[in-house]
């Protein structure tokens, strides 16, 4: 077991444009599988990359998120969060994720498919009528789930731009200045707060007037849990689904003998967006370390009490002890233990919801586009710079 503190490697890997994973996660894996990195802010941190090491930091209680409030905790970006469900441990977490668990359980996503169909559908009657090229991001990957989730919340849509743009503070490395960050967040949680008192006054048959009542009817959260927790669904429940439909679109047209595949067994669209979100590595860097909370031995390295571990869900997801060719994309892989939505107790609360909205996404785009295709050279998509997470900026389409 090592017990000495190798020098700190510079983290993140990964270029931030594309979707490829660095293939130093592998050679780590095989040789270092815990190992010291230092990120651009904030203090030197251990990184897991095994999927059981991985497993173990997210779901072993003696490794915490609430320990990292007040820490200098190692992160990509100038700020860090230090408020909200993301920080908390149980119970405490616990209490706050029951208030909205209901609205995310698998039978209630299914009662919302139809729902989210027929606003693809929508969606798609609007990109046959403009005719290609169009950009699959602004018409079809956010507005899909935007709506959904402000339905759901009961946030109105109209208001889409301006969270847009907050939003935009939650996941910011480097694209906005910390002023930056700091306003916009002041102003998505006062506009939260502002519609938060105006379904006091007017309640309606949504999720934000069900917390409402919790905090104002059970006392089961505090005003500042309230205004956090509607921020971070509004945000999360969005955010990363608009971002893995174009990265999925992407990568089923850049491998088009999977693509051909699924096109022939669109039944198999759930067994695809399963190996799509072990494949795809949404994240930048591994992000929201935990801490350790007494000695522990992970990986065969000594991880000393008060000290902060990453752990890699790409990395992980492309374990060769758990998955056959991990590095290939596999539609027809059967047995698919991926982490995509993570593990243990911060496992995604919207992760049903998620699944039900790429499958809807996918299953939508290959049945009305059959020569789907992208409208530009390869070379010329803009990506994403600057965010905690990978992406096209634009996606052009053509079809046929």
């Amino acid at each position: 077991m090592t017990t000495t503190d190798p020098t700190p490697r510079t983290y993140p890997f990964n270029a931030p444009d594309r979707l490829r994973l660095d293939p130093f996660y592998a050679e780590l894996r095989r040789q270092e599988p815990v190992s010291r990195v230092r990120l651009p802010y904030g203090e030197d941190a251990w990184l897991a990359t095994r999927y059981s090491d991985v497993r173990t930091v997210f779901a072993d209680p003696r490794f915490s998120r609430a320990a990292a409030v007040g820490r200098d905790e190692p992160r990509a970006r100038p700020t860090a969060q230090q408020t909200g469900i993301l920080t908390m441990d149980p119970p405490e977490h616990t209490r706050l994720r029951k208030l909205v668990a209901k609205a995310f359980t698998a039978r209630r996503v299914e009662q919302l498919r139809p729902r989210a169909q027929r606003i693809a559908d929508d969606l798609v009657r609007g990109m046959h009528r403009k005719g290609p090229p169009l950009d699959l991001v602004e018409e079809f990957a956010l507005p899909l789930p935007i709506t959904v989730i402000c339905e759901l919340l009961g946030v109105p849509y109209s208001d889409r731009k301006d969270f847009r743009v907050w939003s935009d503070a939650f996941l910011s490395t480097s694209k906005l200045s910390a002023q930056q960050v700091e306003d916009y967040i002041t102003q998505m949680r006062g506009y939260m707060a502002g519609l938060i008192e105006q379904r006091r006054a007017q309640p309606a048959e949504d999720l934000l007037s069900g917390l409402i009542q919790a905090r104002d009817e059970q006392d089961k959260l505090s005003e500042t849990e309230l205004v956090d927790l509607a921020v971070g669904l509004l945000v999360a429940g969005h955010e990363t689904t608009a971002t893995q439909i174009p990265n999925f679109v992407y990568v089923l047209l850049t491998h088009p003998s999977e693509l051909e595949w699924l096109r022939n067994n669109p039944d198999r669209v759930p067994d695809a967006v399963e190996e799509l979100m072990r494949f795809v590595p949404l994240g930048v860097n591994a992000a929201f370390p935990r801490y350790a909370l007494e000695d522990v031995e992970l990986g065969g390295v000594l991880i000393r009490a008060g000290e902060p571990v990453l752990a890699s869900l790409a990395s992980a997801n492309r374990d060769e002890s758990v998955f056959d060719d991990p590095e290939e994309l596999n539609l027809t892989r059967e047995s698919n233990s991926h982490i995509g939505f993570g593990h243990g107790p911060h496992h995604c609360l919207g992760a049903q919801l998620a699944r039900m909205e790429l499958q809807v996404a996918l299953g939508t785009l290959l049945r009305e586009f059959p020569g789907l295709r992208l409208g530009a050279d390869e070379q010329d998509v803009v990506w994403k710079s600057g965010m905690l997470v990978r992406g096209p900026q634009h996606l052009p389409l053509a079809w046929d």
